[in-house]
């Protein structure tokens, strides 16, 4: 129920178009009922042999609905006498004609307006969905496939898409038209009406227990296809490295025993969905059955003199005929809703997810930096796993403050930690003595430039790489940002020079030129604060000179946090600070912690460093 109410609420979001797919799935209702009531007059007039001797008498007011049959009979009976059979027979095709027409274009009308809800609701759940997943912090983004994510964006979101439609006629159409033929199935003979509804309960017991077996198979399908995407992300995402290795049949036959995996649960899914249908059915038949044995046999024992009449008997048959349609319907769109309900689930799983990096109620503005960075005491650990053991050190303002050690000793984690990537257990983080955490997160990360190991750029052009982020960016700005990244040159080269569209992950450039464009990045920011996470560490040696020039010139007077892989590039850097397991175990410039020859000794040794 909770997740009907849901559906049901995203729904109406679009009132306007809600009411008129409704409005309109009414009137296709009503006139999908005159259309086959019509065929009565019809029938009447070709079993009826001898006119009228008489005029026909005018109808008592015996309440609405036999008030209106008996005008109308009393009308065609008027007509008939009046023009004749065949010129009555004219009437009554014309007469259905327009019923089926009009029934057509309501039914159209409200397909119209719900293609466009439908739509709607996707649109909206897809992009909450996306703006959540930018809002959440880099531990969900580390611990979580990115295939299953991409999953609940597709798949899930067009269950959904289905849902609507259902939601609006389980709640409102098909109910309406249920008891609209049921009322004239009553009106005709309740004695027929009673036996044909005998079956139902049984039938809504075996219905209701293939829903709750559906939604189990459901989720697990979802829950797979989320496998599957997230082992075609990290395919194509290594695919360099599995042609190298010649991983191409190990890869192939795990997707393929994953995808297995999920052919046979969605087909188990799309089985016990479609069963429903068949079932009610043959249901339906059987009644149907019932009903010509047990009518019949009231018209031959009638003989047509009193009760139900044969005309009336046909119009109680084609009615209920065309009854099993919105039930069909209805138990369709149980099961159909049941599977929603699992997409539903697994997209509040996203929408529901902490945000921990949250804003505080009245932030501070940030001031440009007047003294500096402080880490005091930090203690940081994922999940159960310590990280960080009491972090202590200072950035004083226009200082560049390296961090080395071994990997996994923290030294990337201290650093993701200035933009509130993650948020500490214990201590504090301060910029001119106010604690990181007083601040907007745009701002503070307004005011953060960072430079990383892995260039991170996208299937875009160069100039709007550059302005990542700043969109109003003016190009002479951005070349100027290029120029002091070393980058303007080789960009002017290019085919389209600042234009040029550089390919998935700017594959179309050398690792070189790829990390001089995000140093220009970086310089169009004018940060105050500067993290440089080994951003020469992958490069080769004319690249990395290039690549240095342009971070020294970045560097100039800027408050500055430097992970250092290649030691040589840390050697003037105002204090150097030696990690190990978390822990700060040496500090100081770099000819005094030489001077010592104790951890960062051993690692200049290690890479041939020693002056």
């Amino acid at each position: 129920m909770k997740g009907l109410k849901e559906i049901y609420r995203y729904t109406f979001i679009y009132r306007w178009r809600a009411n008129l797919t409704i409005i309109f799935n009414f009137l296709f209702v009503i006139f999908n009922l005159v259309s086959l009531v019509l065929f009565i007059p019809f029938l009447n007039l070709v079993f009826k042999q001898e006119m009228p001797l008489t005029e026909p008498i005018a109808p008592k007011n015996e309440g609405f609905i036999k008030y209106c049959s008996d005008y109308y009979n009393y009308f065609m009976e008027t007509f008939l006498y009046h023009n004749g059979k065949e010129q009555a027979l004219l009437f009554i095709c014309v007469s259905v004609l327009i019923a089926f027409f009009l029934k057509n274009v309501f039914r159209y009308l409200a397909i119209y307006h719900q293609s466009d809800l439908r739509m709607s609701v996707v649109r909206d759940i897809r992009n909450k969905l996306f703006a959540k997943s930018l809002r959440l912090p880099m531990s969900f983004h580390t611990e979580e496939k990115k295939g299953d994510l991409m999953s609940r964006m597709n798949n899930d979101v067009n269950e959904m898409e289905v849902a609507v439609v259902s939601v609006l006629q389980l709640i409102y159409r098909d109910p309406f038209d249920v008891l609209l033929s049921i009322s004239a199935l009553l009106y005709w003979s309740p004695q027929l009406t009673l036996i044909s509804f005998l079956v139902l309960p049984l039938s809504a017991f075996v219905i209701s227990r293939i829903g709750k077996s559906l939604k189990r198979t459901a989720r697990a399908g979802q829950d797979q296809m989320g496998s599957v995407f997230s082992i075609i992300e990290e395919t194509l995402g290594g695919i360099k490295i599995i042609k190298a290795f010649n991983a191409i049949n190990f890869v192939q036959s795990k997707f393929e025993k994953a995808n297995l995996k999920h052919q046979k649960l969605i087909t188990k899914t799309f089985r016990k969905k479609d069963l429903s249908s068949p079932l009610n059915e043959f249901l339906g038949a059987f009644v149907m059955l019932v009903i010509v044995f047990f009518g019949g046999s009231i018209v031959l024992a009638n003989d047509g003199t009193s009760g139900l009449t044969g005309p009336q008997f046909i119009g109680f048959v084609l009615v209920f005929s065309q009854l099993l349609r919105p039930i069909q319907s209805i138990a369709n769109n149980i099961a159909i809703l049941n599977k929603a309900k699992v997409s539903l689930d697994r997209i509040n799983q996203i929408l529901d997810t902490d945000e921990k990096i949250l804003d505080p109620e009245n932030p501070i503005p940030f001031n440009p930096i007047n003294e500096g960075v402080s880490y005091k005491n930090v203690v940081f650990a994922y999940g159960d796993k310590s990280v960080l053991k009491e972090i202590n050190f200072n950035v004083p303002k226009g200082k560049t403050i390296a961090l080395v050690g071994e990997s996994g000793s923290g030294k990337s984690t201290i650093a993701d930690l200035l933009p509130r990537f993650y948020d500490i257990q214990s201590g504090e983080i301060t910029i001119d003595g106010n604690n990181i955490k007083s601040y907007k997160v745009e701002d503070l990360r307004k005011h953060i430039g960072i430079v990383s190991q892995e260039s991170i750029l996208f299937n875009d052009s160069i100039r709007n790489n550059i302005a990542f982020g700043i969109p109003e960016a003016s190009l002479e700005s951005i070349i100027e940002a290029a120029k002091v990244a070393n980058a303007h040159d080789f960009i002017e080269q290019q085919e389209m020079g600042y234009e040029t569209i550089i390919g998935e992950r700017g594959n179309k450039l050398s690792g070189g030129q790829k990390q001089r464009i995000n140093i220009a990045r970086a310089v169009l920011t004018n940060p105050d604060v500067l993290i440089l996470d080994e951003a020469t560490s992958a490069l080769d040696t004319e690249s990395e000179r290039l690549v240095q020039d342009a971070l020294n010139k970045l560097m100039a007077n800027r408050t500055s946090i430097v992970i250092a892989h290649r030691l040589s590039t840390i050697q003037h850097a105002d204090e150097i600070i030696v990690l190990s397991k978390g822990e700060i175990i040496e500090r100081g410039k770099h000819a005094d912690l030489l001077a010592q020859k104790g951890a960062y000794y051993r690692l200049c040794s290690l890479q041939g460093f020693i002056q």
